[in-house]
């Protein structure tokens, strides 16, 4: 009999259709949520691996110490600090699902800064308002640095299209070193000088305890006054009074949040602290960077890929270290 692997959520016909497709023979995939407990029970303490979006929801409470047999918990999302990891067996190795959305986010991060640089909105507003600023001068990127803090599947995926456009690459990474083509690449002791130099900074860092808050006031004293300041991370990252803040001190400084403090898959609801929606340098989007069609079947693909590395006894990808365990 082929492994099994215990899928967590409710898939859509099509989900399971490209399961089934990735998976072939090499593995059976079993929806425990379509069975009775008994048969619940003995999916989970057979399943080579389990792929899931929060387990925190999927799983019921005495349902973890049934993974025996687990040789790998995937989850389908590449951020997992809303899931509560502390719930689940510590010997057993976590995945994310890092990089798995990265071209679409990688678009959204350009739109984002050619809105901000091109004063997008601002020029539509005042047309609507009967005032036509021709001779406003907008920014080119050609030639400009484009910064990137975190330089994982959406970094690099950013850097190739950022580039593509004439963008000096600067990146920043835990290690320092990197096969990517950079101008610049530094490890975490040199944020200093990843914002000094950026003209466009693109946050694309997962939220861990380091990361928590990295950008504060401090660091945003750092930037340039007219730096353009992308987020399609976590809001946590930043400290949310210290960029409303600067954003009022600072009008030529955009911050474009695609990422918020407050949303409602991790939280519930969406709420600002501070009315960033009111400032004219602000251009916010819904967490949306990665809802383009198909991102469901390639997120599948880039999962399940992971777990075949485990079934082929290979070391999986995206590796969740204990400081990212922030529930």
């Amino acid at each position: 009999m082929p492994p099994s692997i215990a899928i967590t959520f409710t898939p859509s016909s099509n989900a399971r259709a490209a399961v089934d497709g990735i998976l072939g023979t090499a593995a059976n995939a079993i929806y425990i949520e379509y069975l009775d407990d008994q048969a619940r029970a003995a999916a989970l303490t057979s399943a080579v691996a389990i792929l899931a979006h929060d387990t925190g929801k999927e799983l019921r409470p005495h349902e973890p110490e049934l993974l025996t047999n687990t040789r790998l918990i995937q989850f389908m999302t590449a951020g997992v600090d809303y899931v509560p990891l502390s719930l689940l067996p510590a010997h057993i190795p976590i995945a994310n699902n890092g990089g798995a959305y990265a071209d679409a986010m990688a678009e959204h991060a350009v739109a984002l800064t050619l809105a901000a640089a091109k004063r997008l909105l601002i020029e539509h507003k005042a047309l609507t308002e009967g005032v036509f600023n021709q001779f406003t001068r907008n920014r080119t990127l050609r030639g400009a640095t484009c910064g990137i803090l975190g330089f994982g599947g959406i970094g690099k995926a950013t850097a190739r299209l950022m580039r593509g456009m004439g963008m000096r690459i600067h990146a920043l990474n835990r290690s320092g070193v990197t096969t990517e083509p950079v101008d610049w690449i530094g490890a975490e002791d040199q944020l200093a000088s990843l914002l000094a130099g950026a003209d466009v900074l693109i946050v694309s860092a997962p939220l861990t305890r380091k990361t928590r808050n990295i950008l504060g006031a401090a660091q945003l004293a750092m930037m340039k006054p007219d730096a353009i300041l992308v987020n399609l991370a976590r809001g946590e990252l930043i400290d949310e009074a210290a960029l409303y803040a600067h954003l009022q001190a600072h009008k030529a400084f955009f911050a474009c949040i695609d990422a918020w403090w407050i949303e409602p898959v991790r939280h519930g609801e969406f709420r600002m602290n501070y009315p960033f929606l009111t400032l004219p340098n602000v251009v916010g989007s819904p967490h949306n960077s990665a809802s383009v069609p198909g991102n469901v079947e390639a997120a599948l693909r880039h999962a399940l890929e992971n777990i075949r590395l485990v079934l082929n006894g290979a070391q999986p990808m995206n590796l969740i270290g204990e400081d990212e365990k922030m529930r």
